[in-house]
Parts: structure tokens; sequence; C-alpha cells
């Protein structure tokens, strides 16, 4: 059975068919951050930190560190802060570094530039996983020497020189084609992941269908592992976490062994709970006085002012207790206590719980 071992210094993540299903989180990412990106110039990973730490508490295996970013307003001082291949080495060895520091996760490095990809792999601890490399020629005479120089696993992109095709045919003819490049550098197929590229649903009819099938494919044909970016498959549509929620145990079913996304609910925000309250006391609703903002969330149901676990973790628990990859419900049941207001502590010190 195919097995991708991705190591930290203390710790294993086992991407495989009869393994729980591996979460990448992504939240390290300055594209499309702007504060994140702005901090980061400012040397200030406070918010690395942050996320690292609260999305390995919401069930992430794996973390993915992203250094994409240029630092606009050093631009004067020196152009080349304008330039990826300059800004992303020095500061993909730094976030590597400070995430190593709070958390003990094993790393996916993420990059385009291969200098920062080879400084993250350098700084990283134990057996990262690389992403990511695709079909063009380009790409694999520069990535898959890393791959072999460290000995470690990579996310494999089922785009080439032609782009992205919207045949299932043609992206399953890249994936093995990488698979079949990768053995030629002693590469063996499962230190291959393959992304089989989830297209929108909004914009494809067919998309899920069409991922379905490709996963199939690749574990049946190549014997591969599988990741996608998970919520590409709702882009653009309302409800997204609707669309996720099914979408994530249906591609686990037909064989996808791992994903990347965010597996934390953001926190609600001062702007939404003034809403909140504001509707509530237009409906004529009195609350206690000393009603904190936590209570209200929970009272009312619109989240909470702490991040913690998404809705898409606990489809991903679910489906892993339904293909007995979760021994016995041990993780869903663990995840899933609660303790009674009220019968937590007191005299006597007996907790009671409910399942």
């Amino acid at each position: 059975m195919t097995r991708t071992v991705v190591e930290s210094k203390t710790k294993t993540a086992i991407l495989g068919f009869d393994e729980p299903f591996c979460v990448i989180g992504e939240r390290i990412n300055p594209t499309g951050r702007k504060i994140l990106a702005a901090e980061l110039e400012q040397g200030d990973f406070s918010r690395v930190e942050a996320d690292a730490i609260a999305q390995v508490a919401a069930g992430a295996t794996i973390l993915d560190i992203n250094s994409g970013a240029v630092f606009s307003n050093k631009m004067a001082e020196d152009p080349r802060y304008a330039d990826n291949n300059f800004v992303e080495p020095p500061l993909m060895e730094e976030m590597v570094k400070i995430v190593q520091a709070v958390v003990d996760a094993p790393l996916c490095i993420d990059s385009s530039v291969p200098g920062a990809l080879e400084r993250g792999l350098a700084a990283a601890e134990g057996r990262p996983l690389l992403n990511s490399v695709t079909g063009e020629e380009e790409r694999l005479e520069m990535v898959l020497p890393l791959v072999k120089k460290y000995n470690v696993p990579v996310v494999a992109i089922s785009n080439d020189d032609t782009g992205i095709s919207e045949d299932p045919e043609v992206r399953f003819a890249v994936a093995k084609k990488i698979v079949e490049r990768a053995a030629d550098f002693g590469i063996p197929a499962h230190d291959i992941v393959v992304d089989p590229l989830v297209m929108p649903i909004g914009a494809m009819g067919t998309a899920g269908l069409q991922v379905f099938s490709l996963v199939r494919r690749l574990r049946d044909e190549l014997g591969v592992n599988t990741t996608c970016g998970a919520s590409n498959i709702s882009f653009g549509l309302p409800n997204r976490h609707g669309i996720n929620n099914a979408f994530l145990p249906m591609a686990m079913a037909c064989g996808m062994t791992s994903a990347i996304m965010n597996p934390v609910a953001l926190p609600v925000g001062p702007k939404k709970l003034a809403e909140k309250r504001a509707a509530v006391e237009a409906a004529g609703i009195i609350l206690p006085a000393d009603m904190d903002d936590e209570a209200f969330c929970q009272m009312f149901g619109i989240g909470s002012t702490m991040p913690r676990a998404g809705k898409e973790m606990e489809a991903i628990r679910a489906a892993n207790f339904l293909t007995n990859n979760d021994a016995s419900g041990s993780e869903w049941i663990r995840t899933n206590k609660v303790i009674i207001p009220g019968e937590a502590g007191g005299r006597g010190g007996r907790r009671r719980r409910r399942g």
C-alpha cells in the first residue's frame, strides 16, 4: 500500500489510502493577505506564529509555508525587493525557523522560486513535503534534482507547458509523465503526491465528477497519493462551506488522501458582533448585562470570538470514522465531547461529560 512519509523533528505524518485524511494547513501564505505581507516586510512574524498554532490546534497534520511576497515599501531603497527571487529565499528560511520554534508539525515548503525551495529544505528539520513540481520541462529540471538531493516527497500539479487543461484525460497524462520523469531521477511513486487540479464547479458543472474520476485513476493506475486546494471547488459561490463539506468526504471515498486547506474557522469580528447585537436589541430581546461576547456568539449561533476548527474539519473527521480510518471513533469522540454547563468541577470534584 502506498505510504508517503512526511516528518518534523519529532512527529510523523503519513499519507496513505488506509490512513486518516491528512489536512495541510494553508494559512501561512502572504498571497492575497495584505496585512500579513505588510507585517512580514516589517520583520513581524507574530501572525505566522499565531496561524501555525491555531491550525495545529484545529487539526492540521502538516503546515504549508508559502513565501510568495514582494516588499513594495522597500522598493525605493532597493528595487530588488520587487523581485520574488530576491525576497523569497531568506524569507522562507526565516518563516520555517519561526514555525518550527512554536509547533512540531511536519512542514510543506511552498514556493515557485527554486532558491526559496532550497533554503526552506535546508532549514527544515525532518522530512518536509515540497510544493511543487509541474509537468513543465523547465520546472521538472529545476525541482526534481532538489527532491532527489534532500530525499523528500513532492506535490505534482497536473499542468504542463500548455497550461491547465479542462480535459481530465490530459491532466492524468501530465501526472503520469511527472511520475515517470521522477522515476528517472530515482524518486519512487510513493513520494509523489499528485494534485489533479480541482476546477470551480460554478464554472464547470462536471468539475466534481472529473476530480472524483481522476483520483480513482491516480490511485488505481499510478498508485499515488493525492491532494488538492480544497476550496477551489466552491470558488465564487454562496455558502462555500456547504459545498466543501460535501466535496471532501466524497473525494476521500474516491481515494484522495490529503488536501491543502484552512482548518480554522476565523473568529467573529467586532463588526459582525455589533450588527448582531443591534439586531437582537431591535427585536426587543433583553440580554443579561454581564453576558460576554463569547456567550453571545454561542447563544445566537454566529460562531466564536476565538479561532476554532472549521466545519470542513468536522466533515473530514466524520469521513475518517465512516471509512474505518479512525480506530473505534476515538478522534471523533475526543473532538466532540462537551462539558455540560454547571456540572464541570464543583463540590466533590466530579466532572461529567456528554459525548
